[in-house]
């Protein structure tokens, strides 16, 4: 400690120099976390849409085989999950600890009202989900449970189609089964459009489009569940996937897809491994019974993760780059302070100082300069986030990177801490000569040294 407080008053000695430092340091620091906290921060807005899209990080589908209607047609590949509390079944004991879970179907066709037509993308979802409900941004009315086919539709398919609440238009889809079907819906709710992930997307009760679609009673197309720490979808997913697979030893009707094998083909892209066991073009991709899939976010799409880390690496360069320049000025600046100080080292010395303490208090004054430097460029980057995190954008082609209209910025304390430690390690080499000088000089020639 009395090194520590005898580099802090020598800090105090020449303010200019070592103020010029500090900001120099801290400049590096407000770059480089700025940098990574914007690109997480819109990296992540981006995953929790989507995830949000398929209601969670980690998803089972069932595939069953439909043989063809016509005759001499193939067969082709239906996405039924018949028994709804199968997979909760498989999560819960699995003791896999999650916020929420999601059955639901999906239906892509068309919306006709008054000779227009525009494409819908309808997720059947239980309407009285929390997670759901709070992600709704309602332009007018509401889920209404009394509404038979009421949709949800987004504030941009409205204003194409000319919509109100209460209208009543049809809706051209498809069943199951793949047979041309008709309904009869009735607009119960608009919702703000704020990216163009949701401009042609809408919602409807499970338990409506299933009857739409002809999907079974019961059940639904995808089942997902939302983990709050997403570095553990794919531990999720193996384990999911191995109890299922214990299920078939009992049941060969039950099957599972392989991520093993999926990552011996495509190591870079898992979830177009599995997409490759359930071709139907493939003669050997034929089952009895149900197929599941287990995919998790990060393999349908890769990117996001390669994106982070690409984006971790790059600023991580950054700030060595921006060190090593700012090193450079702390190895010349503590090559001038003991020159300057030759003197008061030697009375110092001469007092009972020892060598290794000497060599602590420079190493000292140096470190405790620079993590001040290194806390001013965080203090003023979260200043600064938080600046533009307020300004509302108002922009169609950043849409897709915000968060209710505004940035979101994320900044990871682990990469903090590693930035931190970074330039201890950096300081303590930069001062390292000078410092070893100063605890091998001698206090009698120290003393009679004239500058």
């Amino acid at each position: 400690m009395k090194t520590v407080s005898l580099a802090l008053k020598n800090l105090s000695r020449n303010k200019r120099r070592n103020s010029i430092l500090a900001a120099a340091i801290a400049f590096g620091f407000l770059v480089v976390t700025a940098i990574d906290g914007f690109v997480t921060g819109v990296v992540g807005t981006l995953e929790d849409q989507i995830t949000q899209l398929i209601g969670g990080n980690v998803i089972v589908q069932g595939l069953e085989w439909q043989n063809s209607t016509v005759p001499g047609g193939s067969a082709s590949l239906v996405n039924i999950v018949r028994d709804r509390d199968y997979a909760k079944t498989i999560v819960d004991s699995c003791g896999i600890k999650y916020d929420y879970y999601s059955c639901y179907t999906m239906s892509g066709g068309e919306l006709i009202f008054n000779g227009k037509k525009t494409v819908v993308q309808f997720y059947g979802r239980d309407l009285s989900e929390k997670s759901l409900r709070d992600s709704f941004q309602f332009v007018s009315g509401g889920v209404d449970e009394n509404v038979k086919n009421g949709i949800i539709i987004s504030e941009s398919t409205a204003e194409t189609m000319n919509l109100q609440v209460g209208d009543n238009l049809i809706y051209s889809t498809g069943t199951v089964y793949r047979q041309n079907t008709f309904a009869d819906v009735t607009v119960m709710g608009i919702i703000k459009s704020n990216t163009f992930i949701n401009k042609m997307q809408g919602y409807m009760n499970i338990e409506d489009l299933n009857s739409i679609i002809e999907m079974p009673e019961g059940g639904y197309s995808m089942f997902s569940i939302y983990l709050p720490n997403k570095n553990k979808q794919t531990k999720a997913a193996i384990a999911i996937e191995n109890r299922i697979r214990q299920d078939h030893e009992k049941n060969p009707e039950i099957n599972v897809t392989n991520r093993a094998l999926a990552f011996q083909t495509n190591p870079t892209n898992i979830g177009a491994g599995i997409e490759k066991q359930l071709d139907p073009k493939k003669p050997e991709n034929e089952w009895q019974g149900v197929m599941y899939g287990v995919e998790t976010l990060y393999d349908e799409i890769p990117q996001i993760k390669t994106v982070l880390n690409v984006v971790h690496v790059i600023s991580t360069v950054i700030l060595i780059v921006i060190l090593l320049i700012v090193m450079v000025g702390v190895s010349n600046t503590y090559r001038m302070v003991l020159y300057e100080r030759i003197r008061e080292i030697g009375t110092m010395r001469a007092l009972g100082m020892t060598g290794k303490t000497t060599k602590k208090v420079f190493t000292n004054e140096a470190v405790i300069l620079c993590i001040i430097g290194a806390v001013l460029g965080l203090i003023l980057a979260l200043i600064i986030m938080g600046i533009v995190h307020c300004i509302p954008i108002e922009s169609e082609a950043l849409s897709i990177f915000l968060n209710k209209g505004h940035f979101d910025f994320k900044v990871s304390v682990f990469s903090i801490i590693i930035q931190y430690l970074l330039l201890i390690i950096l300081t303590t080499f930069a001062v390292r000569g000078s410092a070893k000088k100063a605890s091998k000089m001698n206090p009698a020639e120290a003393l009679r040294t004239i500058k």
